[in-house]
């Protein structure tokens, strides 16, 4: 059964370390994340992007996917279905369609009509038992998305690093708010060790899993194994990349600390 992202987020603060958000693509990643967590017995938030959703045939279907997989795989770990980066009607959606978690990006409008949107969803969420992610504080939010310098995608090589000051301030301001660190792909360990005893609660990976499944995948058919017998089989064609995204999660989740914390 999915569940809030607040229990498992309140914890993590409390015993100083993070829980991994690893967004889903595909049937295989969603699986690939599931059996890791279990087998790491991890709490997980699986991540799913308006575009990713779109591409997977709408919430609805992820949210019957996942629910699926959770049963038949026998997952026992706390698992929360998270909308990242949604537009306010995708956040109301992902909401009617069974996510357990929701992230709103308001950032695009201006503060009043951004805090406005962001109490409107949380009044909601609140009435369904779904956490939320923000990032403006103070209205109630169950963990706030602080910019420290971190990015999306692949870091440049002239990467300053993250700013452990303002992140330091940020925990001040917020005292037990789980803070979430966005684009955790190619962030040093060092690093996200640092910021995790600061207050992060939360990291995001996508690219990271993105980048091991296509390499994986890649030299599979670049060593001809597509070729042998029936290796064009798509179970066999994706199998090395299934194993290249579990090895990357479970490294992350022993960075992470969560590694029997479920």
């Amino acid at each position: 059964m999915l569940v809030s992202a607040k229990e498992m987020l309140t914890k993590a603060k409390a015993g100083k370390y993070a829980v991994g958000q690893f967004n889903i693509n595909n049937l295989e990643w969603t699986k690939a994340i599931l059996l890791t967590a279990q087998e790491c017995n991890s709490p997980v938030i699986l991540g799913v992007s308006e575009g990713a959703g779109k591409y997977m045939c709408g919430f609805n279907t992820v949210a019957g996917m996942v629910n699926g997989m959770l049963k038949t795989l026998n997952i026992t770990v706390p698992v929360a279905l998270h909308l990242d980066h949604g537009s306010y009607d995708a956040a109301l959606q992902a909401m009617e369609d069974g996510f357990s978690s929701v992230m709103f990006d308001g950032s695009h409008y201006g503060i009043e009509e951004n805090i406005e949107k962001t109490k409107e969803i949380i009044r909601i969420a609140n009435e369904k038992g779904i956490s939320v992610e923000a990032e403006i504080a103070d209205l109630g939010v169950t963990m706030l998305a602080a910019g420290i310098g971190n990015i999306h995608g692949v870091y440049p090589e002239n990467w300053q690093g993250l700013n452990f000051e303002v992140l330091a301030k940020i925990q001040e301001k917020t005292g037990t708010m789980p803070l979430v660190l966005h684009g955790g792909t190619g962030i040093p360990a060092e690093m996200v060790k640092k910021a995790i005893t600061l207050g992060v609660s939360k990291v995001n990976v996508n690219t990271e899993c993105q980048l091991a499944f296509a390499a994986a995948v890649r030299k599979y058919i670049e060593d001809g194994k597509d070729q042998q017998g029936k290796g064009f089989d798509p179970r066999k064609l994706l199998a090395p990349g299934v194993e290249a995204i579990k090895e990357t999660v479970k490294e992350k989740m022993e960075l992470f600390g969560s590694v029997g914390k479920a």
